[in-house]
């Protein structure tokens, strides 16, 4: 019979004693990791520069009429407008890019077709091509002189499409890279087994996925609620209609009035920073979860 009080330290184990460790004190402003604290600091500095510093610039500007004059440029009737435009349109946008956007990375992944690098190089022009651009493009398709009959102009499906358009390689890019580290020996385990391929992918390969298909949902959300450019031709910019709030802001501009568009810019971008932030906190819980899986 073995006695464990005989050991002053923790016991991890039968028999088997560890001395206990102080564990050393926490400290908010212990700095680790391989860049040190200047890498940091210069880091940090360049963030304000480039990010903050604009924001709070601009979140200054938009109480330059006090609290009262930002309520009343935010809760304005065409205010509210663009803003529910823009949020349904950008959530019709994020869930077809969720749909085509996973179905062009798993065709990317796991067939082999001819031109299969051009059409994957094809994914990342959006990111390349100015927005303007876009817009020219869909316009010629989808204008008053379509080529093939199908006139989208000045429509809300036309902001869908342009959106769609910009925003496909977030969702792509996403999945892409997650899909090709997926063990295809666990599916053909499960595909010996009987499973077919639709229980194969909803209880095997989408789980996986999810994380990924969720972020880039979210970034091409977030993307779509900010555009401009490739809605501002094909849009029309038709209050109550088509009005994105992009384009409410610039036309708060040109009427002399940059205190209401600085506050109406605000409240967009509250939006975007609070999906972007869910996003983080929905990705820090799922690695959390792997580690405590491993």
């Amino acid at each position: 019979m073995s006695d464990s009080s005989t050991s002053a330290g923790t016991t991890s184990g039968p028999g088997v004693s560890v001395d206990k460790q102080p564990k050393p004190a926490r400290s908010w402003l212990r700095v680790t990791g391989s860049v040190g604290p200047f890498g940091i600091a210069t880091a940090a500095l360049w963030l304000s520069i480039i990010v903050l510093l604009p924001l709070a610039a601009l979140t200054y500007n938009s109480f330059g009429n006090g609290w009262s004059g930002f309520w009343d440029a935010v809760s304005a009737p065409a205010a509210i407008d663009s803003l529910k435009v823009t949020i349904f349109v950008s959530v019709i946008v994020a869930l077809i890019n969720v749909f085509m956007g996973t179905l062009i990375a798993w065709v990317l992944v796991r067939d082999e077709f001819p031109g299969k690098s051009i059409v994957n190089a094809l994914i990342d022009l959006p990111f390349a091509l100015p927005t303007i651009v876009a817009s020219i493009v869909l316009l010629a398709l989808y204008g008053p002189e379509s080529p093939i009959d199908i006139q989208l102009n000045a429509t809300q499906p036309g902001l869908v499409v342009a959106l769609a358009f910009v925003t496909l390689p977030f969702v792509v890019r996403s999945v892409q890279p997650v899909l090709m580290e997926v063990d295809r020996e666990v599916e053909q385990a499960a595909a010996s087994l009987g499973a077919d391929n639709w229980t194969t992918f909803r209880s095997i390969v989408l789980p996986t996925l999810t994380p990924a298909i969720i972020s880039g949902g979210g970034l091409a959300f977030a993307r779509a609620i900010g555009e401009y450019g490739s809605v501002v031709l094909i849009g029309g910019n038709i209050p109550r209609e088509t009005q994105m709030t992009s384009q409410y802001i610039q036309q708060q501009i040109e009427v002399d009035r940059p205190v209401n568009a600085a506050a109406v810019s605000v409240a967009l971008l509250v939006i975007s920073f609070a999906t972007l932030l869910v996003l983080r906190f929905a990705a820090d819980r799922t690695a959390r979860k792997e580690q405590e899986a491993r």
